[in-house]
C-alpha cells in the first residue's frame, strides 16, 4: 500500500506540474494594462510565464503628467505609499543597459542627453530588460516585482506616477542568493542631484507546491515511514 499511495503521490504532482506550465505559456502573450491615480496608464507586452533568465518586454505609457519625469524599471513591489524599491538597473548614466529608462520633458541640464522626452499625450514607449533577479539578492519568481513606472530623482517623494504592472516567471532558471526580505531592507532611494535607481535587486506556486510534495514523499520513501 505503501508504494501504490506514493506512486499516487507522485502521479497527482506530475500531473499538476504538466498543468502550471500550460497555463503560464498561454497568457504570456497578452499585453497587461493597468491605470494610475491621476489617470494615467502602464501597458506592458507580456507580464506572465515570463523567462526568468532574462527577456524583454515593450512598456508604453500613456496620460501622464509631463511636466514631472519618471522612471521606467522592474522593481520589487512595495508597501501602500512607499516608493518602488529595490529597483534593476542601479546607476545608469547611460542609458545603454535597457534595465532602467529615465523619461522627461524637462530634465536638468546633465540629463538633457539621457532623459527620453514625453511624446504628445504623456507617452513614451521603451524597451525593459526583465528577468528573475534584482541585484544578487531579490528572486523575483519568490517576491512579488512589477515594470513600474515612479517620480525621478527630482521629485523622490512624489507617489502620482507610481503605477505597477506585477510579472510573473515560468518555473525554472537562475534564482537570488538570498531571501527578498533582507534585500528589501537594505536597499537605498534614489534621491540627490544625481539620476538613478537603486540597485538590489510570483508565479509558478502550484508547481513548487508539486514538487514540494514529491520530495516530502520521497524522503518518507527512503525511510520507509510512509502511512499505510
Amino acid at each position: 500500500m505503501t508504494a501504490v499511495r506514493v506512486a499516487a503521490a507522485l502521479g497527482l504532482a506530475t500531473a499538476a506540474l504538466g498543468l502550471a506550465v500550460p497555463a503560464a505559456a498561454a497568457a504570456t502573450g497578452a499585453p497587461v494594462t493597468r491605470q494610475g491615480t491621476q489617470g494615467q496608464s502602464l501597458t506592458v507586452s507580456r507580464a506572465d510565464g515570463l523567462d526568468p533568465n532574462g527577456e524583454q518586454v515593450t512598456v508604453t505609457g500613456e496620460g501622464f503628467d509631463e511636466e514631472k519625469g519618471v522612471y521606467v524599471a522592474f522593481c520589487v513591489v512595495p508597501p501602500v505609499g512607499q516608493p518602488p524599491s529595490p529597483c534593476g538597473g542601479g546607476v545608469d548614466t547611460s542609458g545603454a543597459s535597457g534595465a532602467s529608462h529615465w523619461v522627461s520633458s524637462d530634465p536638468p541640464e546633465y540629463g538633457r542627453s539621457l532623459a527620453k522626452p514625453y511624446s504628445p499625450g504623456g507617452r513614451f514607449s521603451v524597451t525593459l530588460t526583465v528577468s528573475g533577479t534584482i541585484g544578487e539578492d531579490v528572486d523575483c519568481t519568490v517576491a512579488e516585482c512589477a515594470v513600474v513606472t515612479r517620480a525621478d530623482h527630482t521629485r523622490s517623494s512624489d507617489r502620482s506616477q507610481d503605477v505597477l504592472v506585477p510579472v510573473s516567471f515560468a518555473p525554472g532558471g537562475a534564482s537570488a542568493s538570498t531571501a527578498p526580505a533582507a534585500a528589501t531592507a537594505a536597499h537605498e532611494q534614489p534621491d540627490g542631484d544625481g539620476p538613478g535607481l537603486a540597485l538590489a535587486a510570483g508565479g509558478g506556486a502550484a508547481a513548487a507546491a508539486a514538487v514540494g510534495a514529491v520530495l516530502v514523499l520521497s524522503r518518507r520513501r527512503r525511510r520507509g515511514t510512509a502511512d499505510a
